[in-house]
């Protein structure tokens, strides 16, 4: 055990599909778990998702580095029996089944539990492991729409709208890791695992509790927190203007070169920006689009506003500031070439090579995976002539 490998040793069996369970798992073998993906034989279906590179799509790259893939047709009894035999040995178990799916596979927990009592059984779904949405189907555009995020977030045409990455799917993958790392500490003196249940309707209620909680005190839909926070399209592009406390007002107002508007009742405070936040909305329009966004970028810091530049990701991976902490180094995913890969935050910078890096293939590792289970090579070459285990070596 290392800080680089905190759970060096710790097996993890990992049969969710898509974003959340698996973005859970990844960040397990990030951190030195020895990770088995388990997928059909045509792969997670993740892996269809956007552009097909070789085999992979960005998701795929994203949600399952540093595992390793056996691919299984659960359809098939013999494909279940190997993955029950997986399951009897893991420390962690992740799956992302619809609920009452891994019972009927043979690999639910009240089953698993028999023969590995001290299992942490991770269970990711939509809405939960009870209720009367449990086996609806979810996505992390449904979840946005049910769990109130599309409301706070409206365009310009004052309809709500869905945020453009998957940001429900990736917040409950971290609080998955959460729950699992938190347990694997609590296990150390248990002699019983335990079941978690994580929704993608737990996480998404979970990242806005202010914004749900401010609504029910308020009564309804809350004023606006902190006008005239928001973006503004300058004479050459975009830029973001916030505010939290009088002092950044105040620098809004000089560094735009609009000192009346302190003198303005109407503008004196949160509140009363809030009130008439049409009109001064109106006035920043006007003022903004009057200089370049750097002019006024320079304009705002000196005045200790706080501002940026809207950037894209092209801006975001050539900057400085980026370059200068490694934020994005670059992996080489075999079949792909060089990808430029969001590091984790507060974690030890893998090196060039390292295999946590990479996303394997399906069913890369499935010979490999069972010959350390005790299968020799004809139990392996009867599962692949019976279509229960596909391999890609």
């Amino acid at each position: 055990m290392s800080y680089e490998r905190p759970y060096d040793g710790l097996k993890v069996l990992d049969f969710s599909q898509g974003v959340a369970g698996p973005y859970c798992g990844s960040l397990m073998a990030l951190y030195g778990a020895d990770v088995i993906k388990v997928e059909p034989p045509q792969g997670d279906w993740a892996r269809k998702l956007g552009t097909d590179y070789n085999g992979h799509s960005v998701l795929d790259m994203c949600a399952n580095r540093g595992k390793r893939s056996i691919s299984l047709d659960m359809k098939h009894a013999e494909g279940r029996a190997v993955a029950r035999a997986l399951a009897c040995e893991t420390d962690v178990l992740i799956e992302g089944f619809r609920p009452g799916v891994a019972d009927r596979l043979g690999i639910g927990y009240d089953e698993i539990k028999q023969s590995n009592p001290r299992v942490l059984y991770l269970s990711v779904s939509g809405y939960g492991q009870r209720g009367p949405m449990r086996e609806e189907p979810c996505t992390d555009t449904v979840m946005q729409a049910f769990s109130g995020l599309m409301s706070v977030n409206p365009g310009n045409d004052g309809a709500p709208h869905r945020i453009g990455f998957l940001i429900v799917d990736m917040v409950t993958g971290l609080y998955a890791y959460q729950a699992l790392a938190t347990a694997l500490h609590g296990r150390s003196g248990a002699k019983q695992g335990r079941h978690m249940d994580v929704s993608l309707m737990q996480s998404a209620a979970a990242i806005q509790a202010a914004k749900i909680s401010e609504y029910a005190l308020a009564g309804g839909e809350p004023r606006v927190l902190n006008a005239p926070a928001g973006t503004y399209r300058t004479s050459d592009g975009w830029i973001a203007i916030t505010l939290v406390s009088h002092a950044h007002w105040v620098a809004i107002c000089e560094g735009l070169e609009l000192p009346q508007l302190l003198d303005d009742p109407r503008f004196a405070d949160f509140e009363t920006r809030a009130e008439h936040l049409q009109a001064l909305v109106e006035i920043l329009n006007d003022r903004l689009p009057q200089r370049t966004t750097s002019e006024w970028s320079a304009r705002l810091v000196e005045a200790g506003g706080l501002c940026n530049a809207i950037h894209d990701f092209g801006d975001w991976l050539n900057h400085s500031q980026v370059q200068a902490t490694d934020a994005a180094p670059t992996v080489q995913q075999p079949r792909v070439g060089g990808v430029p890969t969001s590091a984790i935050p507060g974690m030890i910078p893998l090196v060039s090579g390292d295999p946590r890096q990479l996303a394997p293939a399906v069913g890369e590792h499935g010979s490999e995976i069972l010959r350390e289970c005790g299968y020799d090579d004809a139990a392996i070459d009867a599962l692949i002539a019976n279509a229960a285990l596909f391999v890609n070596e």
